[in-house]
């Protein structure tokens, strides 16, 4: 398996033989259960689709969901996701996955959904530098010009503009897992990952490290 899902319970600091303090993100990863197999003859593609077992059972499982998860022989999870195995790789239904797939100074990308802030200004979202803040300018926060009168007459598509900032899908790639606790299934990943803490997480292998 190239990859597993967990959940980010937050951010701390491990010492490195130097002494160092290096700011890690605690990941709890895992247990995950293979609950379909995809293969070439079939679907046109190898992968695997993995659920995240949780300490509380899902209960809110609609009736195709429960046929499906019925068929691998595992209890009903929140969230599933596919990732790619390689060609004829043996993954059987009900499979576990665990952190055991990585190791020390792997590299991972990490996918999740960023925090949501809500309809913010250019500043915070795009970083705009504002204008003067003396000599009563009035003009502090405001984004400025967007765009020509008589030509073009309008405003280009992509044009930085406020709106609503966070809530996205957003991949941080080749993070390095600086420790591995297999007994309790948790990643220490150097740095910051997306999303907030409890959050939904789905961990890769890195694929350009």
């Amino acid at each position: 398996m190239k990859g597993i899902l967990g959940k980010k319970l937050g951010m701390t600091q491990v010492f490195a033989d130097d002494g160092a303090a290096v700011p890690v993100t605690v990941i709890k990863a895992g247990p995950c259960l293979v609950v379909q197999r995809r293969t070439q003859e079939k679907d046109g593609y190898d992968a695997a689709q993995i659920g995240l077992v949780e300490e509380k059972p899902y209960r809110k499982v609609t009736k195709p969901l429960v046929g499906h998860f019925e068929k691998a022989g595992v209890p009903p999870m929140r969230w599933l996701v596919e990732f790619p195995i390689e060609a004829g790789e043996e993954v059987a239904l009900g499979d576990q996955v665990s952190v055991s797939i990585f190791g020390a100074d792997d590299f991972i990308d990490v996918t999740a959904k960023s925090k949501g802030k809500g309809f913010q200004g250019v500043i915070k979202r795009h970083g705009f530098g504002g204008g003067r803040a003396t000599h009563g300018s009035m003009f502090h926060r405001a984004p400025g010009s967007i765009g020509q009168a008589s030509d073009p007459s309008r405003v280009f598509p992509g044009q930085k503009l406020p709106g609503r900032m966070g809530g996205k899908r957003i991949t941080t790639k080749n993070l390095r897992i600086v420790k591995v606790d297999e007994e309790q299934g948790l990643l220490y990943v150097k740095g910051a990952v997306p999303g907030s803490n409890n959050g939904y997480v789905a961990i890769r292998k890195a694929r350009r490290g």
